[in-house]
């Protein structure tokens, strides 16, 4: 039963809302269009904030779902819910159903970078996390301008929240090790962005670009 909650908490964060969301509005692959993620934040790229967010949403949920699955069936069993956390998150960014073959003939798992489920995860474990995460997160992306920087941030957050629980309250030490495993998934899954981030050359968003293009029109 462990082995099959964590094959289906995979199986749920595999399920590609963003793919079939762009699929069902326009009739194209999310994976042929801008960053080629399925993610909420390619779909609001490809087809508008309203189902992009909707996607999101989604997400989220596929994050969330499978730990209050196991908190039901296997309440005394932290490490689990941390497992079927990190397994969620796998599923998004690498999901079976987006298995596809590159220009070269080679077989790759397509998916998102992980920061809805993340999101959603850390909430199943401890719902409040969401009231903290999602405030910053809004803020870190409209002040600081990256979505790159936006989807890590979520994962950095939610390692500081179960670490300060852990450290003073004495909750389960297997949510540090969830958030953990999750930073480092975003992480090795925004490796173009963080490349792009060192050299300067990553895309703004936000209040800085807002400013960015009223310092253009001026200069113009």
């Amino acid at each position: 039963m462990v082995y099959l909650m964590v094959i289906l908490a995979y199986l749920i964060g595999a399920i590609p809302f963003g793919y079939i969301s762009v699929k069902w509005r326009t009739g194209e692959d999310i994976r042929t269009l801008h960053s080629g993620r399925t993610g909420g934040t390619n779909a609001m790229r490809s087809i508008g904030y309203g189902l992009g967010l909707l996607s999101g949403i989604l997400d989220g949920f596929k994050g969330a779902v499978p730990i209050w699955i196991a908190k039901e069936f296997f309440p005394e069993m932290p490490w689990l819910l941390a497992v079927c956390g990190l397994a969620a998150i796998i599923g998004h960014n690498y999901s079976i159903f987006m298995l596809k073959q590159d220009v070269n003939g080679k077989w790759k798992f397509y998916g998102g970078a992980g920061g809805a489920p993340t999101l959603g995860a850390s909430a199943g474990i401890w719902f409040p996390c969401l009231y903290i995460i999602l405030p910053i997160g809004v803020a870190v992306f409209y002040f600081v301008g990256y979505a790159s920087v936006t989807t890590m941030s979520i994962g950095g957050i939610a390692l500081i929240i179960f670490l300060i629980r852990a450290w003073f309250l004495g909750q389960p030490w297997a949510y540090v090790g969830y958030a953990i495993g999750a930073v480092l998934l975003l992480m090795w899954a925004l490796r173009p962005n963080i490349k792009r981030l060192i050299n300067g050359t990553e895309g703004l968003q936000g209040l800085r670009a807002k400013k960015s293009k009223t310092s253009t029109k001026k200069q113009e």
